[in-house]
């Protein structure tokens, strides 16, 4: 049978494992002890079973693509069958695994030639940033180089870096104030008692949205407006928490991919441009609450995509993600583009930018992260170890932590300072569209109680943070969630999905 037939396979491997020195029982070790008074036929059965425990310890501790294409090529890199009798996706996964043990981990280091998430992966490895390969498939050029920018870039990073320095100061001034000032057991019945209220959270209302799925939500900076995107087209504004239209902004002619609020909307300090709004045909809009029709239009995207957009905390810039395998920052005080970053080797997907102002997130369809510091212009970290997709990013309030949520069902958490993953959270049963971590709720100092999840599953999920238990399961929605938002003052958390709804959750009525 099958099962037999694996074993048997191992036993071959590890024979070879074992003369290569890839597996090594000590003669010395506890696990033999008495081998060596046993017949010599007995004593080399008992070597060989202990070794296959041994194979098989390493074994799990190997990760590996769960795309079976990207197996098969891996395996044929190593000069293996791609396929044997009677064998499925998860045995072939599980023989490589073996496969890698006696071959070293270096064999998975690099991706091998062949291996495709989709079948425009060959185009889309031919457009890396950097690279150039030849027809006869030259090795990659790694050379690092740079574009140059226009003098606005450089009177930008400048003044992002008066913006950002001293707010990075008063941040860890607070956070030192708040851990200096606030006794232990005070921070961890502070902590208990959100976790108690979100087991609570529950329905409060829910609405439908459009006569389209909804791509997108966020509320506004003073949880009073939620604003929505929808594959009409149409952004619409809605009161909270009574639900009720207030208005419907008219301009792309396509999906509307996303919408996202000024920081300093509906606040006193608010400016003429309340909204931003992207679609699929590369259309960003800005808006007003005064009018239906835009109030200005950012060009120079077309015919790429915008799947996403966010605002810069002083609410100066705006950060545009784009299918073009770029990201963009525009100056909206002077109305251009000042920067026009690459870096992916895929479409960039998600961006979200630190609580200073001095740092942009981004994610790609690459599968992979990466940190930028805005005053110079550099790659700061690569966030690497998701299998698929990167679809969504956040900062944490703190401003140390980030998360990624992904196509491979998982969210992973990253540590800025150690520039390491700290965590990574088997989420949800299908894609992770949003992560999101709570805002901050003790002031400047930074403290977030929760990081929020959605799901293609139908799902939300609210885990503690900073140790990732799972909190609570928000479900309701009849299909996929496309997005997900936590309300500033941290009341309420607006979900919106593919059934055309939107719903908002609290422990109480609102």
């Amino acid at each position: 049978n099958r099962a037999a037939m694996s074993s048997g396979q191992q036993m071959s491997i590890l024979r070879d494992s074992i003369k290569s020195g890839a597996i090594d029982v000590p003669l010395g070790s506890a696990l033999l002890d008495g081998v060596a008074s046993q017949p010599p036929e007995q004593s080399e059965s008992r070597r060989e079973m202990l070794a296959l425990v041994e194979l098989r310890r390493k074994t799990r501790q190997i990760q590996v693509s769960t795309d079976d294409r990207e197996v098969r090529a891996y395996l044929r890199q190593l000069g293996e069958p791609i396929c044997l009798f009677g064998e499925d996706a998860a045995d072939r996964r599980e023989r490589l695994k073996t496969l890698i043990v006696l071959h070293g981990e270096s064999a998975i280091r690099k991706r091998p030639a062949g291996a495709s998430d989709s079948a425009g992966d060959s185009e889309a490895a031919a457009s890396t940033a950097g690279a150039s390969t030849s027809a006869s498939g030259a090795a990659i050029n790694k050379e690092l180089w740079y574009h140059e920018g226009p003098e606005a870039l450089k009177t930008g990073r400048l003044w992002l870096a008066e913006y950002s320095l001293p707010r990075a100061r008063a941040r860890l001034d607070a956070a030192r104030a708040y851990y200096a000032n606030t006794p232990d057991s005070v921070r961890k019945a502070r902590h208990m008692e959100w976790q108690n209220n979100l087991r609570s959270f529950a329905i409060q209302a829910s609405q439908i949205g459009d006569s389209r799925p909804l791509s997108y939500c966020q509320v506004s900076p003073d949880s009073s407006q939620l604003a929505v995107s929808s594959w009409s087209g149409l952004c619409q504004v809605w009161r909270l928490p009574e639900c009720e239209l207030a208005l419907t902004l008219r301009g792309h002619k396509t999906n509307a991919c996303c919408v996202a609020w000024h920081p300093k909307a509906t606040t006193p300090e608010a400016g003429p441009v309340a909204l931003a709004s992207s679609s699929l045909d590369g259309a960003v809009k800005l808006w007003s609450l005064d009018s239906e029709s835009p109030y200005a239009e950012l060009d120079g995207h077309e015919p790429y995509r915008v799947s996403r957009l966010a605002w810069h905390p002083s609410g100066r810039f705006l950060g545009t993600c784009v299918f073009d395998y770029s990201w963009r920052l525009w100056d909206l005080e002077a109305g251009d583009e000042i920067l026009h970053q690459e870096g992916h080797s895929k479409e960039v997907y998600d961006i979200a930018f630190h609580p200073d102002g001095s740092l942009a997130l981004t994610g790609g369809l690459d599968s992979f992260g990466r940190v930028w510091d805005l005053r110079n212009g550099r790659c700061v970290m690569l966030l690497e170890g998701h299998q698929r997709s990167v679809l969504s990013v956040a900062f944490a309030p703190n401003g140390h932590h980030m998360a990624t949520g992904s196509e491979d069902n998982g969210a992973k958490l990253w540590d800025l300072r150690k520039q390491v993953c700290l965590y990574t959270v088997p989420a949800h049963t299908s894609n992770v569209s949003k992560v999101l971590f709570q805002p901050g709720s003790s002031g400047a100092a930074g403290i977030s109680h929760f990081l929020l999840t959605a799901s293609y599953d139908g799902s939300a999920r609210l885990w503690s943070h900073p140790n990732w238990t799972p909190i609570h399961q928000l479900s309701g929605h009849e299909s996929r969630l496309m997005c997900a938002d936590i309300a500033p003052d941290s009341r309420f958390i607006v979900t919106c999905g593919f059934d055309r709804t939107f719903k908002l959750w609290a422990a109480q009525p609102i």
